[in-house]
């Protein structure tokens, strides 16, 4: 058996795995009370949830995302981040993929909904329960190097020293999975991989009645990248003549590509405005020193330049006071005067899902200090399965926490 047949089968073994858990999870809602709801006046406050399609069958079985937009709207949620790129592979269907990588959207995903289009059902679906919907492109700059996107196009790769091509950086639902593997990036500095993105993000845009469009940690280029011929070329046309440093942590090296990435983020923002001007630009990060030492992502300079209408900081912390430490970062307060601040909170992974003790805890020191919203990572883990409670009971114990609809208003702090 060659490696893509093992890869093929070890991925429907998987999926299979998910389906089997999502059935058992779904199969329980049948008798989900309907709690009564009080329609009264609050603060603005945003309830999201991630939909992703790794360790998760929500995308993938038919049924899925009928039950989950009814489940997250009973419960008084009012918004959701569905993935629409992953593993190189588009969630919706998309003439700039196909005519990129020759698939138009992922193929489970194609097969398993009979060629509809996934995001459409999302979205019409969505609306009817007023749910804001803002896709995300969860892998950003990444993608698998055994993708057709990698594979057709090698010369669009950015590449450390010595050769490196990739790296062990998976987002955290994937950390329970077998498929990890080390991941390629696509040079975001590279005009035609910014064109390529773009034109994905602008298609989105265009196509659908989306809220907005979101971009994560993952919207910017591992620190020891930059050694490709295309970027060490185009360093060495603003330098003299002068090659990058060896040292991929020297700070002109660092501002000088971070800078670029901001550069494209600016050209972006411009591009999905002028399509269509209320869209909102979503960016969900790590916190900044880490973003910008580490991913070259510097969203509080983009913060500062208006490049972001909406930030939602990943804070997945179990420990109380690190989780706290975050909230209270100078990055942190100056986006909050600027504009709608969410906090990030992990609800754990399917095997490891985390206690309601500590989402409650943390959803009230995110209240206390008064941001706009929580949104959750992610939907599989929202229920859990059967440890550490049961679906019934965690379920519950969000309709206490949000026991009241929200008003929709999303109205920046003003300095």
């Amino acid at each position: 058996m060659n490696r893509f047949a093992r890869r093929c089968v070890s991925y429907l073994m998987c999926l299979g795995l998910v389906f089997t858990l999502t059935v058992f999870s779904f199969s329980s809602v049948s008798s989900f009370p309907i709690y009564s709801q009080k329609i009264i006046p609050l603060p603005t406050e945003i309830r999201g949830v991630w939909l992703t399609n790794v360790a998760s069958g929500v995308l993938f079985v038919p049924w899925g995302i009928n039950r989950a937009i009814n489940q997250l709207s009973s419960l008084n949620f009012n918004t959701i981040y569905p993935v629409v790129w992953n593993r190189g592979h588009t969630f919706y269907k998309s003439a700039v993929a196909e005519m990129t990588t020759g698939s138009d959207t992922q193929p489970f995903l194609n097969f398993m909904h009979g060629g509809q289009d996934v995001l459409t059902k999302i979205v019409t679906l969505a609306k009817k329960k007023d749910l804001r919907v803002i896709p995300w492109f969860e892998y950003g700059f990444m993608t698998p190097h055994y993708s057709q996107l990698a594979r057709r196009y090698p010369d669009w790769l950015t590449i450390g020293q010595e050769g490196i091509k990739s790296i062990q950086d998976a987002p955290p639902e994937e950390i329970d999975n077998s498929l990890v593997s080390k991941l390629a990036w696509l040079n975001p500095l590279h005009p035609q991989v910014q064109e390529f993105i773009r034109g994905l993000i602008l298609e989105v845009v265009r196509d659908y009645d989306v809220d907005g469009i979101q971009i994560d940690d993952h919207f910017g280029m591992p620190v020891q990248f930059g050694y490709d011929r295309f970027t060490i070329e185009l360093y060495q046309q603003e330098h003299q003549g002068k090659s990058p440093p060896i040292d991929p942590f020297n700070a002109e090296w660092m501002r000088w590509r971070a800078d670029k990435i901001t550069d494209f983020m600016a050209e972006l923002y411009q591009a999905v405005k002028a399509v269509k001007p209320k869209v909102k630009i979503s960016l969900s990060p790590n916190y900044q020193a880490f973003a910008y030492k580490y991913y070259l992502q510097d969203w509080e300079n983009w913060v500062k330049k208006g490049l972001v209408n909406e930030l939602i900081l990943q804070v997945y912390r179990n420990d109380k006071s690190s989780f706290i430490a975050q909230l209270e970062q100078p990055s942190v307060k100056l986006a909050q005067s600027l504009i709608p601040v969410e906090i990030g909170i992990s609800t754990g992974t399917v095997r490891n899902p985390v206690k309601m003790a500590q989402v409650r805890e943390q959803v009230q020191a995110v209240r206390d200090r008064n941001f706009n919203g929580i949104s959750f990572f992610y939907w599989e883990s929202l229920w859990g399965y059967i440890v550490p409670e049961s679906p019934q009971q965690r379920r519950k114990a969000f309709f206490e926490m949000f026991n009241a609809r929200t008003v929709r208003q999303f109205k920046p702090k003003k300095l």
